[in-house]
Order: structure tokens, then sequence, then C-alpha cells
């Protein structure tokens, strides 16, 4: 029985950081696990500049406690406003690694994300030529689509058209949550890949709503059926190299999420990697857990794999059941099963 397992220190290819004090109480739970991260750009106001980028950079850096290391890899919020020039600049520079295309009005913070996609094919085509991946929360926001339908929507509607109009756009499809997703990534060449959510592994949507609504489960996208869930598992623990782990660890404070209208999203920061070495002994695939923590993200976006190491130990983990900041409490993922793994 393998007592303990040594892999290159992972990287989270999808991270909400938020701002000021949030920041900084949720960042060292990140930067103790995770040697790189792509971060979103949907604060308030949105990242959309290269200069915005760059001082939003400055402040996560700032922020950072003394002797961690972490380089956190910089994205633009696409609106129908984004300038190309702009967009290729802040590539040039080193800065930006990606561009973040949110639906407007699917998940927090994306009011002011895109309505007309045809707004932003200049946009789109300069990414292609110069080799930016777009980075898709794929969700349709049409009211006549059942929310539990509109991945799959998103895939025919606007996903593939966009990637049929643009030959050689570099696309990860973010937080994927149905098998249409999962069959649609697996079916495509290398310029597509997926990040998988580690909550998305753990629970169905049966979580959140059977027995009571659990807000903490609550996510965007939202759980979708067992079957669904398994497609997701086999997708990750396969070591197929489009498959990679993004975490979408979104922290809200308690109070935002228990509201009437409670926010989305799971902190999945501090336990991640204990709850993913489970996932993958479950399912017979510990070999696989570097590949999809640790190798396929760096491929994906050209980048070298981390030099150091990571060694996870079969003993009981032990991490904070929430987080305190000057906001109030933000509760860690509960992953509602017994963990056997730890960092150590």
């Amino acid at each position: 029985m393998t007592k303990t397992l040594a892999i290159r220190r992972p990287d989270d290819w999808h991270l909400h950081l938020r701002d000021g004090a949030m920041m900084r109480a949720v960042l060292p739970q990140t930067a103790a696990h995770f040697a790189r991260a792509i971060i979103m750009p949907n604060l308030v106001p949105p990242v959309v500049t290269g200069a915005q980028a760059a001082a939003y950079r400055d402040r996560i850096m700032a922020a950072l406690p003394e002797g961690m290391d972490f380089t956190p890899l910089m994205t633009l919020y696409l609106t129908e406003d984004t300038e190309a020039a702009d967009v290729a600049a802040a590539h040039a520079s080193g800065l930006v690694k990606a561009v973040k295309l949110y639906p407007a009005g699917a998940t927090t913070n994306s009011a002011s994300g895109v309505a007309n996609f045809d707004n932003v094919r200049p946009v789109l085509e300069k990414m292609a030529e110069i080799g930016l991946p777009l980075c898709v929360h794929g969700e349709v926001t049409d009211a006549d689509i059942d929310i539990f339908d509109r991945e799959a929507v998103f895939i025919d509607r606007v996903l593939d058209p966009i990637r049929r109009a643009t030959p050689g756009l570099r696309v990860v499809m973010e937080h994927i949550t149905t098998s249409d997703a999962v069959d649609y990534a697996s079916a495509q060449d290398d310029t597509l890949g997926a990040t998988i959510t580690t909550h998305h592994l753990v629970i169905n949507r049966n979580h959140i709503l059977a027995g009571g609504i659990k807000p903490h489960y609550y996510c965007l996208p939202v759980a979708k059926r067992e079957t669904h869930r398994l497609a997701l598992r086999r997708a990750a623990t396969s070591g197929n190299a489009r498959f990679f782990l993004g975490t979408d660890s979104a922290p809200h404070t308690d109070a935002n999420k228990l509201l009437p209208c409670g926010c989305a999203g799971c902190f999945t920061a501090p336990n991640t990697m204990s709850i993913l070495a489970q996932v993958f002994e479950q399912d017979g695939a510990l070999d696989q857990l570097e590949a999809f923590t640790s190798l396929n993200g760096p491929a994906f976006y050209g980048l070298p794999v981390n030099e150091a190491t990571m060694t996870l130990t079969k003993t009981a983990p032990t991490y904070p059941t929430h987080i305190d900041t000057d906001d109030g409490p933000v509760t860690v993922f509960d992953p509602a099963m017994p963990l056997d793994w730890s960092v150590t």
C-alpha cells in the first residue's frame, strides 16, 4: 500500500484571490501548496487592461507572506470594448498569460462580460495569431435555458462556432461539469484544454439540494447529476493531457453565502491536494495525480513544470474549517468524506 507520494509541485489553473483584506487572508492558503496560479480578473471593477493587471499582480506580491514561493499568472477580463492592441502588448510583456471570457451575467462579477460575441472577434483573432489562450466560462445565460443545461448549450451555440471561426485559437474550457464537456474536449485537437475543479469531482446536485439546501456547496457552474460527476472523475484520473486542475477556489464570507440570494463559490484552497489524493486513490489512479495537478497544465500553457516537489503522506490531514478575514469568516469546503492524505 502506498504510504507516501512525491509529485512535482502543483499549479492551479483557475483561482479567485479577490482583493484587499480577503486576498490577504486567502492567498497564503494557495501559496502553501501551489507554485503558480491563473488569477481570475473579475474584480470590481474588473481587470481589463495591461496596466490594471500589473497593478493587481503588484498587490498580490505585496500581500504574499515572506518566505512563500508563489507566482501569480495574470489574465485580462474580456469586454466588448477590449482593444486587441492592448491585449497583444500585455502578452508581449510577459505579464498576461490568458484572457477570460465571461458571458454577461453568467457568474460572480460578470456584468461586464460579453453579450454579443461578434464584437470580440477582432480580439480573438489577434489572440489566435499570438498564441494567447482564451479561458472560457462556458454557460449560456438565456432565461429559457435550464441551469443544468447551460454548459451543453454553450458548447453547441457559442464555443464550437468560435473555435471554427478562429482557427488556431487556444481555448481552456474552465470548470467543466458535464459528460458533454468531457466528450467534446476529448474529441478535439491540442488547441483545446479543460480544467476540472476539486469540488466537482466530489459533489453532485444532491449534495446541494437533498435534505435541505447547503449553500456552501452552491457554485457556478452548478454541480450536475451523478453521471456527470463520474464522467469528470474518469477524465481527471485518465492521464489525458486535455484535462488539468483548476480549483476555481472562490472565497465568499459566510454572511454573503447565507443571504437569501447567496453567492456562488466553494473555497477549496486549503484542502484541495488532500481531497484530490483521496479521489485518485479511490479510483486506483494515484499514478495519474501528478499529470493532472502538475504536468498537463504547464504543457498546455507552454510553461516549464516546477522543479520543486510536494510529498503527500498517508495520514489524516488537519486544516481549518474556516478562514478569518477582516470582513468575516470564510468556510472551507467540506468534502463530506474522511481524508487520509496530508501534504507534508
